[in-house]
């Protein structure tokens, strides 16, 4: 197979580094910066293109792998549905075009993939396990926390010098469907939605941004909130599920899943364990869910099976986001069908 990297930040260098553990040698690259084509080629021995138009018409590949910022995804999955080859793209934050792309892939037999990296993470699964077993009786509340510093993203350039500083891209915003592509996973979709998005302190470069999202997801029967910063200074994702019978307790730095059986009085620990972290990643961002995740399009590729997610959930997932943007313009729960 023959894989087309399109963008070479720090997403598309993890694809290559991916596509290489999984053993695939045959990857090309493009971008429009003379810098990361040098980089890449020098570190990871592939060629690079400055033309995107040009690489497709050489390297004529099987799939493409889309790490450009999230405002531009659409130019290039179109490109990549044009020419017939399929497609991973990052997680989303708009849905520029989304519906007009979901209809071209309609009866079409690409496998369309978008990322959803946090359910290959082992305490995700996990997690999953445990509820599908039920053993934590009747869920009454979920709360969770994902807080990171955003100038600790890139500690090599400027947060004014990337997407994460632009309100639509912005650092906060894009976590958000990041994390609901697994929580949705585990929960479903609420059926409204009251949220409050704020700045709340000054990060120079992402001073035009909202640092801060805090939701409330009713389900009726339970309710979920979730927090999602880029403001905590020491990186975090922490889970409480609320049962019935028994509470589960998730700190991603502890590396290890605990319940409370209040019959016993004690915690059981389910421990996992992460790959080691590329150089200059957090200590918690194991390099294995990612190979998983191209492993698992690369798989839906040749064995013609679904991706673990779709054009309609992600697109549903940012339909979400929405809401809860909309319910803190209007100070008020939004309905979500």
């Amino acid at each position: 197979m023959k894989f087309f990297i399109i963008g070479l930040g720090s997403m598309g260098k993890r694809r290559i580094r991916c596509l290489k553990a999984l053993g695939y040698e045959n990857v090309f690259g493009f971008d429009k910066r003379e810098d990361r084509r040098k980089e890449v080629e020098a570190a990871y021995h592939i060629k690079t293109f400055a033309d995107v138009e040009l690489a497709f018409r050489e390297v004529r590949p099987d799939a493409v792998i889309i790490s450009v910022p999230p405002d531009v995804h659409h130019l290039y999955m179109e490109m990549a549905i044009a020419r017939g080859c399929h497609f991973f793209v990052e997680a989303s934050v708009v849905d520029t075009n989304m519906e007009m792309i979901k209809n071209k892939l309609a009866g079409l037999s690409l496998v369309a993939a978008p990322s959803a990296t946090m359910l290959f993470h082992p305490a995700i699964r996990e997690i999953e396990h445990i509820l599908q077993q039920g053993v934590l009786g009747k869920i009454s509340n979920v709360i969770y926390h994902s807080g990171q510093y955003l100038p600790d993203w890139h500690t090599y350039e400027k947060v004014s010098d990337y997407y994460v500083s632009n309100p639509l891209t912005g650092g906060a915003r894009e976590i958000v469907p990041f994390e609901l592509s697994w929580l949705t996973q585990l929960f479903g979709f609420p059926r409204k939605v009251s949220a409050q998005v704020r700045k709340t302190i000054n990060i120079e470069g992402a001073e035009e941004i909202d640092d801060t999202y805090n939701m409330l997801f009713d389900y009726g029967d339970f309710l979920a909130t979730l927090t999602v910063d880029v403001v905590s200074r020491y990186a975090t994702r922490r889970l409480v599920l609320n049962g019935d019978q028994k509470q589960l307790l998730w700190d991603w730095n502890e590396k290890v899943v605990k319940i409370y059986d209040p019959v016993k009085g004690e915690w059981s620990r389910e421990e996992y364990k992460m790959n080691e972290a590329a150089s200059g990643y957090n200590q918690n961002i194991g390099e294995n869910m990612y190979i998983e995740e191209l492993k698992c399009f690369i798989d839906a590729i040749k064995e013609k099976w679904p991706f673990i997610n779709t054009m309609e959930n992600d697109h549903r997932i940012l339909k979400l986001l929405y809401a809860c943007e909309e319910a803190d313009r209007k100070s008020e729960y939004v309905e979500f069908r």
